[in-house]
């Protein structure tokens, strides 16, 4: 497949704020529980307002994906079948929610409207769960419009949203943790060894993709299109006199060096290199956790990249050669 630079743009960056407000919410949560000290300072507010901000930066790249961007509303009427119009519709719910929840932490709104055991639920808290929700579904959605696809079969795996999730959690605790050490809160002891599991995870469920993708077998041949099934069937022309939209969309033209770079490349600096700086971090926390959030932000977007090179449409068997 050919990659989109807006769709690319589009999922790192709101799985990297969907993971930012994962990590300061769930710090919440274990604060309350008295799993975590009360932080130096709360920064949940400025956290939840710089995930909006990824999002909406992921939402603005998305338009330039478009043909017609003024006709952008219309994707959300078929949200029931459609994977794509269930994540137009959860995107914005998920920004609105996670706003929402910035404001009333701004605001203070920390009276408690009931108690959960021992735990006081306060507007804040319970708006927060609705856009953890929100979040969730989000992941879900995005990865589905992918993996839904049986007809692209290195995509059309459980993988396929298994990594779309850990990636953007591991990207949003990896920036949970900068933002920690940036406003002095004292939580980047949670944030980093956090990232660094989900980096862990997120780096095998990538491999595991890795490998399941080079034993894939075209379901397709030469032979099977035509219905000849002669042995020695050679394509010399494509039967058109130049491209077309199939070639333009989903036909690349890098070659397989390029491709091996990038995979040992998103490896390298998506996965390993940042799990090595944030668990070295005490050397120098702001320079180890900022180079590890740029290396992986670098690395996921390559890995997306990667991620539209590696699949493989029916169609190119045809398409294989201009005239």
């Amino acid at each position: 497949m050919k990659p989109a630079v807006s769709v690319i743009l589009l999922t790192t960056l709101i799985g990297a704020g969907q993971g930012l407000f994962v990590a300061y919410y769930s710090a919440e949560w274990l604060i309350l529980l008295g799993m975590l000290g009360a932080p130096a300072r709360d920064l949940s507010a400025s956290a939840a307002a710089l995930s909006v901000g990824l999002l909406l930066a992921g939402l603005g790249a998305s338009f330039f994906h478009l043909g017609h961007p003024e006709r952008a509303w219309r994707a959300a009427a078929m949200w029931r079948t459609s994977w794509l119009s269930r994540e137009v519709i959860a995107l914005p719910a998920a920004m609105l929610l996670i706003a929402s929840f910035a404001l009333l932490e701004y605001r203070g709104l920390a009276a408690p409207w009931f108690y959960l055991g021992a735990v006081p639920v306060s507007p804040s808290l319970a708006l927060g769960f609705i856009a953890l929700l929100a979040v969730l579904a989000l992941y879900v959605c995005t990865a589905m419009i992918y993996a839904c696809l049986e007809f692209l079969r290195q995509w059309h795996s459980p993988l396929t949203v298994f990594n779309f999730i850990l990636m953007g959690g591991a990207s949003g605790f990896t920036l949970a943790a900068v933002v920690s050490i940036a406003g002095g809160d004292g939580l980047v002891d949670f944030f980093a060894p956090t990232a660094i599991v989900l980096t862990l995870f997120a780096l095998a469920g990538r491999v595991a993709a890795l490998a399941r993708n080079r034993r894939l077998r075209p379901a397709t041949t030469l032979q099977s299109a035509i219905g000849i099934h002669h042995p020695d069937i050679r394509q010399l022309a494509q039967g058109a006199m130049g491209g077309s939209f199939n070639t333009r969309a989903f036909i690349h033209a890098y070659g397989p060096a390029v491709v091996r770079l990038a995979r040992r490349f998103f490896l390298l600096a998506g996965f390993v290199l940042p799990v090595l700086l944030l668990g070295f971090r005490g050397v120098d926390p702001h320079l180890f956790c900022a180079l590890a959030l740029a290396l992986q932000i670098a690395g996921l977007l390559v890995e997306r990249w990667y991620f539209f090179i590696e699949a493989e449409h029916p169609q190119n068997v045809y398409y294989q050669m201009i005239s």
